[in-house]
């Protein structure tokens, strides 16, 4: 465990000036990128060991997982749910996480309204956009954004602030370039409130900041590769 835990330390301290280094060269200041640690198949021993580092923001991926490891965690960390999310499992996390980045369909975003409501909280929430237009992915069709922005709108107990995505894999920026063209339109709809662009992973955190993205989520670059459960 005590090379696990320095793998993470080292791999920490790499990515935080990767992420500095790209936030510069896209004229930003890097600590307004936010670093998200995301803790899938994770053993809690290991987030705690990022949270150490200095990781604020962890991303869930399963409400289960979520559930039985939460209580491991060190206190005071915020934590968004960034997996698919099932209607029915929307009552397990409301209260509990931060931003729920998958929201992609009225009838998830109702359910959240009204679970919300009973609690007499508003839940903030990304819009998932599917910009690849990839059959085996969540997200709603950039041309039908607008509209369901609209619709969202009507809901009293859910704030929209902000989008995500999760790009095909591309060797150059084209989606990601797509998807921040989609972010700054987004933005000019009046009474929009676009301040989050979740956008960019392992594999692409750096070219994501480049093309505007404020919030990545980094797993298998921070903690090794993914264990299967």
């Amino acid at each position: 465990m005590d090379n696990k835990l320095q793998t993470v330390r080292d791999n920490y301290a790499r990515i935080s000036a990767e992420i500095g280094e790209a936030a510069l060269k896209s004229g930003r200041k890097p600590e307004n990128i936010t670093f998200m640690a995301v803790t899938k198949t994770v053993d809690p021993v290991l987030v705690n060991c990022a949270i150490d580092c200095g990781i604020s923001l962890l991303g869930e991926n399963r409400v289960q997982e979520y559930e039985s490891k939460k209580d491991a965690y060190r206190p005071g960390v915020p934590v968004d749910f960034i997996g698919a999310l099932q209607s029915n499992k929307v009552k397990y996390i409301i209260g509990s996480v931060r931003l729920i980045h998958s929201v992609d369909r009225m009838s998830l975003a109702k359910e959240i309204d009204r679970i919300a409501g009973k609690q007499e909280l508003v839940q903030d929430i990304l819009v998932e956009v599917n910009i690849g237009r990839e059959e085996t992915k969540s997200g709603v069709l950039p041309e039908a954004l607008p509209a369901l922005l609209a619709e969202l709108d009507a809901l009293p107990h859910v704030h929209v602030c902000g989008l995500m995505t999760i790009p095909p894999p591309c060797s150059d920026t084209t989606y990601l370039q797509a998807m921040q063209e989609l972010f700054l339109q987004a933005g000019e709809i009046p009474g929009a409130d676009m301040r989050i662009l979740s956008m960019g992973m392992s594999d692409d955190y750096t070219k994501a900041i480049a093309c505007g993205s404020n919030l990545v989520r980094i797993g298998s670059a921070l903690f090794g590769a993914r264990v299967c459960r």
